[in-house]
């Protein structure tokens, strides 16, 4: 196994490097890959009518700038904490801190409301209490922290199978609801206005958010400058493959005039299973969150860690595992500190919206960060800078209108 400097040579243990270019693509694939592709191709559709297809092509396009550029960065220097390293380099250790911070922010906001909502899909299939649902979404943050505890190399190795049973789980989907697709529901094709397009893509621009979460440890790559860019391409081809297949049977069953278009996902595959379908989105939709989670948990991890190492963070965060190679102190660290979160989440009754929304908050920020400091570190690629704009400009349009139908819809609700 080889380590970045051998720990024995030195006062502290060093991480371990250990990532290949198949673990690679899957920690780019899970990171991506989260719930909201059961829901928000239904609700872009609803939006933009078929066209929606062609905003999901497009943010296909626009997300490989930030894919690249934090490919290019972590490759040109491998080290832990991805986007915090990034800014602290091209902007300055403040900038550096700003980013760490807001990472622990985007974590304990967004980990207890995004697996509370997967566990919420249980419902459907089994009579669980409310306590029971945040029960699960504890196991779930637990066995993520389990799997990341045993070592990066495990990780490694079970998000490759999670990604391959979820590749194949939603093929299987998308080809069971092929022969009820109907060539009259892509007419009419735009029956809302070519701005309908823009607004779906502020919409769909969430499901594009994660390829920043590899990055983060680029310190593990066996070889980082061969690998990252393959990984990045490879990864980008399965994700928009795998959204535009999903868009396209969405709108061609025209599953998403179901249940307001929230649920597209669970007619289409009650439409192909019929009672079995609501369980398979239950149980896919849990592994799914998982997925995500654990290769977020590892991520987050790797960022509290680099963090700790230039004294942003406690130093006794930096704390490395001699036999694992984890930042083991880290690691414990964010887990407490979101399983605390999601005990406040439950004994408050903390409005998971406003959650998801400051989560993405923090998220938005954090890019807006981590694209200056692409700019900055990358000169010779002016190009990627104009995209990248483009990119984080459609992510902060989508959030103020996604903060302005929640007060909307809680206003109405009041009335």
């Amino acid at each position: 196994m080889d380590s970045i400097h051998d720990g024995r040579d030195g006062p502290a243990p060093a991480l371990h490097r250990v990532i290949t270019l198949r673990h690679a693509v899957a920690i780019y694939v899970s990171s991506l890959l989260g719930s909201g592709i059961f829901v928000i191709p239904g609700l872009a559709a609803r939006i933009a009518g078929p066209a929606s297809i062609v905003s999901w092509m497009l943010l296909s396009l626009a997300s490989y700038p930030f894919a690249y550029t934090f490919a290019k960065l972590s490759a040109r220097k491998p080290e832990s904490g991805g986007i915090y390293a990034f800014a602290r380099d091209g902007i300055g250790l403040g900038a550096g801190a700003a980013t760490a911070w807001l990472f622990l922010s985007w974590a304990v906001l967004g980990a207890p409301a995004a697996t509370v909502a997967a566990a919420s899909y249980l419902t459907f299939v089994f009579p669980l209490t409310r306590l029971d649902i945040y029960l699960v979404a504890a196991a779930i943050l637990i066995a993520a922290f389990v799997v990341n505890y045993i070592g990066i190399r495990f990780t490694g190795r079970v998000q490759l199978a999670t990604v391959a049973a979820i590749l194949a789980a939603l093929a299987i989907a998308v080809v069971a609801s092929a022969p009820r697709i109907a060539p009259a529901n892509y007419t009419p094709f735009l029956p809302n206005g070519i701005a309908s397009i823009g607004t779906a893509a502020a919409l769909i621009v969430w499901s594009y958010l994660g390829y920043e979460n590899t990055s983060n440890v680029a310190e593990e790559f066996r070889n980082p400058e061969r690998d990252f860019h393959r990984s990045v391409v490879i990864s980008v081809l399965l994700i928009s493959g795998l959204y535009l297949a999903v868009a396209v049977v969405t709108v061609g069953t025209g599953a998403y005039t179901v249940g307001g278009g929230a649920t597209p996902f669970a007619a289409m595959l009650s439409d192909a299973f019929g009672a079995y379908g609501g369980m398979f989105v239950a149980l896919l939709a849990v592994f799914v969150t998982f997925g995500t989670v654990n290769a977020y948990v590892a991520g987050m991890a790797r960022v509290y860690y680099a963090a700790a190492r230039d004294g942003v963070f406690p130093r006794a965060l930096a704390a490395v595992d001699r036999r694992t190679g984890v930042p083991h102190h880290a690691l414990v660290f964010l887990i407490v500190l979101v399983l605390l979160s999601l005990l406040a989440f439950y004994v408050l009754n903390v409005d998971f919206v406003s959650a998801f929304l400051m989560a993405s908050g923090a998220a938005i920020l954090t890019y807006v960060i981590g694209s200056v400091a692409g700019i900055r570190l990358l000169p010779l690629l002016p190009f990627i800078g104009t995209l990248l704009a483009a990119s984080v400009t459609i992510a902060g349009v989508g959030l103020l209108a996604s903060w302005a139908l929640s007060r909307r819809r809680g206003a109405n609700s009041g009335t």
